[in-house]
């Protein structure tokens, strides 16, 4: 089975950048997403990408200021993360996504399994 470590979190002050990867263990054959969790929140969708990195989807939030890509010939999704702000400070999860394109349900966090451990992001203001 396929397994997920997510890697690049740390502490950053508001305006600043970070990148995030999540290494899968073998090719993944699937939409990748990525999730984040504040304290006593829900995990919520941030972005996800295709097979292929042909399509990606963000949440309004943080559209214009973040970038989901991928590398199969590494195993190894991305989040390039630009002009940070206090509230995305949370959890980052990657996940494995649905086979083909969901349309508005591609944000559902029941279309997603295989989590990662998660990786801690933090914005100073």
């Amino acid at each position: 089975q396929v397994q997920l470590v997510e890697s690049g979190g740390g502490l950053v002050q508001a305006g600043g950048s970070l990148r995030l990867s999540c290494a899968a263990s073998g090719r993944t054959f699937s939409f990748m997403g990525w999730f984040r969790q504040a304290p006593g929140k829900e995990r919520e969708f941030v972005a996800s990408v295709s097979d292929i990195g042909s399509t990606t989807y963000y949440t309004d939030s943080v559209k214009g200021r973040f970038t989901i890509s991928r590398d199969n010939a590494k195993n190894t999704v991305y989040l390039q993360m630009t002009s940070l702000k206090s509230e995305d400070t949370a959890v980052y999860y990657c996940a494995f996504g649905p086979g083909v394109w969901m349309g508005d349900r591609q944000k559902e966090k029941r279309m997603y399994g295989g989590w990662g451990q998660g990786t801690q992001v933090t914005v100073s203001s």
